[in-house]
């Protein structure tokens, strides 16, 4: 059972999660919306408005912070230089995710997850 449990595991490894969460970040700061399966888009969400958090800050040290997570100079650039002054007076919800379709080949729910 998952009673209290803080995260999705997404049927990965630690690593293969790390990466992934990785991966779709980066996708979703440099085209700024994405689709996805419904449970990636909640555990990305979560990954992201934590990262873009601590962008707003724009210091060296949330740069090196931000940097590390991603390991991506372009999408560390744009997140840092464009996407995290959009949101200074926003206290979170940087992201939104929209329902799409039920995938044939699997039945997944689909889901859109874009910067506000």
């Amino acid at each position: 059972m998952r009673h209290k449990h803080g995260y999705r595991k997404l049927s990965r490894t630690s690593s293969h999660r790390k990466a992934l969460l990785k991966n779709l970040s980066i996708a979703i700061i440099l085209r700024e919306k994405i689709e996805t399966t419904l449970p990636k888009a909640k555990e990305l969400k979560r990954f992201v408005e934590k990262l873009v958090t601590q962008a707003r800050v724009n210091d060296l040290n949330a740069h090196r912070i931000v940097f590390a997570a991603l390991q991506d100079k372009e999408a560390t650039k744009k997140l840092m230089n464009e996407i995290a002054p959009k949101y200074l007076e926003r206290n979170g919800g940087y992201t939104s995710i929209i329902k799409t379709r039920i995938r044939k080949g699997d039945a997944t729910q689909m889901a859109y997850i874009s910067f506000v």
